[in-house]
């Protein structure tokens, strides 16, 4: 062990996404837009949601919530991202690799957590209106988002404690563009055969159980639909729709990555970028054009002038 020590990595080298500079460039342009995009984007939501008193409501709340972390989830990755994509050579310290794994999964956790909320949310509202200012009151609002910092932050920490475990010695060339367990633990110097499956039992098993949680409650719904006005049902399908594309763009990648313990393939990259990158803008996109709503809100408060006050 102490061998193993002295010889410990102190730095990992990015494969990237590709070694040819034309695709480079364009990757940075492109993603460098679709992070901008993403930032302003997820917080026009949140300040929209904020200063607009009639989307105080449990819905409206969770969606602000939801943006907040979108903004988080892109910022671990994205950043360190693009700035690999302008170097020749990719490196990130060991100790920097570590914080931006235990960031990634917190952040990630996080949001599969309130997906989850956000579907029983309109579960309550669609098949129990009658119940459901008792059921889903702020309180328990702010009760269940505390619950989900707290599962993902143990759930992070489960993860980071899995990784640095490992003894890292030898290798330090990561094939990918950040951090993440499975990469990572490939590099140690001893057999990662059961951290590997501690991982799928961990990550894998919370994306898998929230994603046919999540399924379910959308099946219950589009049952009770039934029973509901033309209207109502209009109204109800809409909602869900717009929840439902969120959760098939975000849990698809990571059922995939986090299911298959000590195996990869090389559209990894491709899959990472998409729930990385490309997830984090949709929630503005999908929230904010299929909302009439929002839509409102924000011509409200540009009618106001609040965004040029605010410098947003």
């Amino acid at each position: 062990m102490d061998a193993l020590n002295q010889t410990r990595v102190t730095e990992f080298v990015f494969l990237g996404l590709t070694d040819k500079w034309v695709l480079e460039i364009l990757f940075f342009l492109a993603f460098s837009v679709t992070y901008v995009l993403t930032l302003l984007g997820n917080t026009l939501i949140v300040v929209t949601i904020v200063f607009t008193p009639r989307l105080h409501t449990p819905m409206y709340f969770f969606l602000s919530n939801l943006s907040f972390i979108d903004i988080c989830h892109s910022s671990v990755t994205v950043p360190k991202m693009l700035e690999g994509l302008l170097l020749e050579i990719k490196t990130i310290s060991f100790d920097n690799c570590i914080a931006q794994l235990f960031f990634l999964h917190l952040f990630a956790c996080a949001e599969i957590f309130l997906l989850t909320i956000m579907a029983y949310d309109r579960y309550v509202a669609i098949c129990a209106p009658l119940h459901y200012s008792n059921v889903m009151n702020m309180r328990v609002c702010v009760q269940l988002v505390f619950a989900l910092w707290l599962g993902a932050t143990v759930h992070s920490l489960v993860q980071t404690f899995l990784t640095i475990r490992l003894p890292y010695c030898g290798p330090k060339i990561i094939d990918s563009y950040f951090c993440d367990v499975p990469p990572v633990i490939k590099l140690a110097c001893t057999d990662t055969y059961l951290t590997g499956m501690l991982i799928v039992s961990n990550s894998g098993t919370i994306s898998l159980t929230c994603f046919l949680a999540l399924v379910t409650s959308y099946t219950v719904i589009l049952v009770s639909l039934r029973k509901q006005s033309a209207e109502g049902r209009r109204k109800a399908l809409s909602t869900c729709s717009a929840h439902f594309m969120v959760v098939a763009f975000f849990f698809g990648p990571c059922i995939f990555i986090y299911t298959r313990p000590d195996t990869s393939f090389s559209i990894d990259k491709v899959v990472s970028v998409f729930y990385t990158v490309v997830t984090p803008l949709l929630n503005p996109l999908i929230y904010t054009l299929r909302n009439e709503e929002v839509k409102s809100a924000m011509k409200h408060l540009r009618q106001r002038g609040f965004f040029m006050k605010s410098g947003t």
